[in-house]
């Protein structure tokens, strides 16, 4: 009588999983919590993604990347290291270049900022106003509309990733982006969140946010084949994180 309650429970339970997965993909290839803002703004539109690391923007920014193009906007690319923490520098910059290209960023709209004093390394602590400066002159260079970056948590706690927001922070506290410039930050969650994939989609869609960006199955693997690009970085727990990272298949993010 036991065992036949236990597997009962069990088969619901598979049944409720099965169910919740088959509704988070039925919400694929969807943009949600933009009030039409980014999609009015889209079309012609110059849009940043601003990471630390070459893997960064398949790893953590892929729905991101891939939902602005779907909006049309012109998307580039600002890394802020070439990632030569183990004197792979070379081998990451290749890496990151066929990435972009599989999320469809050519080479001329790849920028790689390989500054002496701002080198891949998570116990040294980026200068933030150095940071802001190279940033802006980009910005204004290319004229960029909006900025993406990691929020405050960085997604992993990562001390670069933080860099990022806080000097996208001093340039929007200090008034210094040109009018007309956004800033999205991609949204951190917890651990348990951060690895159930797809599934995390009714959570997502109940917690307030600005901008969410759902990947379509098509567009999944599409990320997918963008981070096998980066081949010096796949270790066996990038395989895991592939498969059951959420972040490799919805992105939620909010607006300063």
């Amino acid at each position: 009588m036991v065992l036949s309650a236990a597997l009962l429970l069990a088969a619901s339970a598979g049944l409720g999983l099965w169910l919740l997965w088959a509704w988070a993909w039925s919400c694929s290839g969807r943009t949600r919590g933009v009030g039409g803002e980014l999609v009015r703004e889209g079309s012609g539109s110059r849009a940043l993604i601003l990471t630390a690391h070459p893997d960064d923007e398949a790893m953590f920014f892929a729905p991101t990347l891939l939902g602005l193009t779907r909006l049309s906007y012109r998307v580039s690319l600002l890394c802020f290291s070439a990632g030569n923490y183990y004197n792979q520098g070379a081998i990451r910059k290749r890496e990151l270049l066929q990435s972009c290209d599989v999320l469809g960023i050519p080479p001329s709209s790849v920028t790689i900022i390989d500054h002496r004093h701002l080198p891949d390394d998570p116990n040294i602590q980026w200068n933030t106003e150095l940071m802001a400066t190279l940033l802006l002159r980009h910005i204004k260079a290319n004229r960029i509309d909006l900025v993406v970056t990691f929020d405050s948590g960085g997604v992993s706690g990562h001390a670069n990733h933080v860099a990022l927001y806080s000097a996208v922070r001093f340039l929007h506290s200090q008034g210094k982006l040109p009018e007309g410039c956004s800033v999205l930050t991609l949204e951190s969650v917890n651990i348990l969140r951060k690895y159930i994939s797809i599934l995390d989609l009714p959570f997502t869609w109940l917690q307030t946010q600005d901008v969410l960006f759902v990947l379509t199955k098509k567009e999944a693997q599409q990320a997918k084949k963008a981070m096998l690009c980066h081949k010096s970085q796949l270790l066996w727990f990038r395989h895991l994180y592939i498969i059951f990272s959420r972040f490799m298949v919805i992105n939620s993010l909010n607006f300063f």
